[in-house]
């Protein structure tokens, strides 16, 4: 009995290194390729403010990708986390109503993007007349990221200990400021890890945008104004066939400005965690 737990534990132990490594390697893999095939097409034309068929700039949509980053994460974190909040510190064990949100939430993270970005179009675009815009594409992306930021908030609000909070209650505090000043600074790192994910689905989608922001390769002057990201403007230059050297340095600057994303979030994290 125990030499077929030891097989078991062996193979299981392969497994999981197995696929760590397959992991690791296909990143790496991917990672390298995009910067062979992009980084001896990055020049300064790609850089230019105006888009024309000459420089195929990304400028634009380099902004518009952070623009659109700010606009979906004003609605997207303050929503995320209150809901979070209030499911696991307001409302009552085996309430119906948490149930039925957190069933909701994780089958709203299973639902492919093209899906929201047909909804977005028939909802936000058509029915309320925003039209192709920014406005519409950041709403529809914080459907899309709101169910990711409330549950990975909620997983790091259950994580923290109940002692704090007993603690708190033991001197006086009551639950708003309990949950205000103890126990959110130290849920923040797993907080901020739910951000991060966001973040990087913002800056990584195109079927959503596409029907909801539009493909115009200019810097919008508005939220009303219909514009393009960073992956909507690969979408859009590699489908034409003419610029594909200039798509994988898109794909460069896009690698670039997720990993600098990541890392000042992740350093954002561990200042917090510090206090």
């Amino acid at each position: 009995m125990k030499a077929k737990k030891d097989i078991v534990s062996v193979a299981l132990r392969f497994a999981v290194w197995l696929a760590a490594i397959v992991m690791v390697a296909s990143l790496v893999g991917i990672v390298v390729y995009i910067l062979v095939k992009g980084i001896p097409h990055i020049s300064l034309s790609l850089f230019e403010w105006n888009y024309t068929t000459d420089n195929v700039s990304l400028m634009p949509a380099l902004i518009n990708t952070l623009s659109m980053t700010v606009l979906a994460l004003l609605f997207a974190v303050p929503l995320g986390i209150g809901a979070a909040i209030y499911l696991t510190e307001y409302a009552s064990r085996g309430n119906m109503l948490v149930k039925v949100v957190r069933v909701t939430a994780e089958t709203l993270s299973g639902i492919p993007s093209i899906v929201y970005g047909l909804f977005g179009s028939l909802f936000f675009v058509k029915a309320l007349h925003m039209g192709l815009s920014m406005i519409s594409g950041a709403l529809t992306l914080v459907i899309m990221i709101l169910p990711l930021i409330m549950r990975t908030t909620e997983e790091a609000l259950v994580a923290v200990p109940d002692s704090y909070r007993e603690g708190s209650f033991g001197l006086g505090a009551g639950r708003l400021r309990t949950v205000m000043r103890v126990v959110l600074p130290s849920a923040v790192p797993g907080i901020l890890s739910g951000v991060i994910l966001g973040i990087g689905r913002i800056v990584g989608e195109s079927a959503a945008l596409i029907f909801t922001a539009g493909t115009v390769a200019e810097v919008a002057d508005s939220i009303f104004d219909s514009s393009r990201t960073l992956a909507v403007h690969m979408y859009a230059i590699s489908g034409e066939g003419l610029y594909i050297d200039k798509t994988y340095a898109t794909a460069v600057v896009l690698l670039v400005l997720v990993i600098v994303i990541n890392a000042l979030s992740s350093f954002a994290a561990k200042k917090l965690e510090r206090r």
